[in-house]
């Protein structure tokens, strides 16, 4: 492996980690919105709920007040009928008197279906006020709990940084620049292993020359396919060999 990249390696688990972190830390965030966005939107739902039963309350209002218009209207016209004599004049007033009934008439069914209606939006809106006060209950439990797991992520971030840091001081400047671009683009590992002649990163396979050069360790030699920086590992030199012996020794026997 070549020498510079042991710390840069170290350094590589450090990001990685805390770039897992920031993902946790934007879906503690994102569930956060969600609680928050829940009771707005069922607030917002109360409120129009609310107006709307004003809306109706108003209708009632001006709907009574023409039943008692049209009441005094018909009690005015029944004290005029006691007092003529002519029945055609008798007449005409007990036909507009018909209309009068038959207008009230219409206005208290109106009302009544206003009415109705009304009941019916306030049980809505009494459900709706529950469930606000039941999510205002339950919410706060629960973003108490993400804001909590979100600062133990920022005090885990930090000493995750503070960590890296004291690394990078070590570390090669030049090659440090490189892998920090690569981590950039990829948001994952950039410095792998290379595993059967393939690349760990992009799984495709490598050339015996490029294993080559990975082995000397003296380069920076990087993949052809994703650009990743490649390091061999001698763990994997070691297994290869165990195996290798193994399979001669299985010949030999068969022999």
């Amino acid at each position: 492996m070549h020498q510079a990249l042991e710390l840069i390696i170290e350094i590589q688990e450090l990001d990685i980690k805390m770039i897992r972190l920031m993902r946790l830390k934007r879906q503690r965030q994102s569930e956060l919105k969600q609680v928050s966005d829940l009771r707005a939107d069922l607030k917002e739902q109360l409120e129009i709920k609310e107006k709307e039963i004003a809306d109706l309350e108003k209708e009632i209002a001006l709907s009574e007040e023409k039943i008692q218009t049209l009441s005094e209207k018909q009690k005015k016209l029944e004290t005029k009928q006691a007092s003529v004599k002519k029945v055609e004049e008798f007449n005409a007033l007990s036909q507009e008197m018909n209309t009068i009934e038959r207008e009230k008439d219409g206005v208290e069914k109106q009302t009544s279906n206003i009415l109705d209606k009304k009941a019916t939006e306030e049980e809505i809106r009494d459900k709706l006020k529950e469930s606000l006060d039941l999510s205002i209950v339950n919410s706060k439990e629960l973003e108490n709990e993400i804001h909590l797991g979100i600062d133990k992520i920022n005090e885990e971030g930090q000493q995750l940084k503070e960590h890296r840091e004291e690394i990078a001081k070590r570390a090669d400047p030049d090659i440090l620049k490189i892998y920090e671009r690569l981590l950039r683009n990829k948001k994952d590992r950039v410095v792998v292993p290379i595993e059967n002649r393939t690349c760990s990163g992009c799984h495709i396979a490598l050339t015996l020359q490029h294993e080559n050069l990975v082995r000397k360790g003296k380069l920076l030699p990087f993949c052809e396919h994703c650009s990743r920086v490649h390091f061999w590992q001698e763990s994997e030199s070691v297994e290869g060999a165990a195996t290798g012996m193994r399979r001669r020794r299985r010949r030999v026997a068969k022999t």
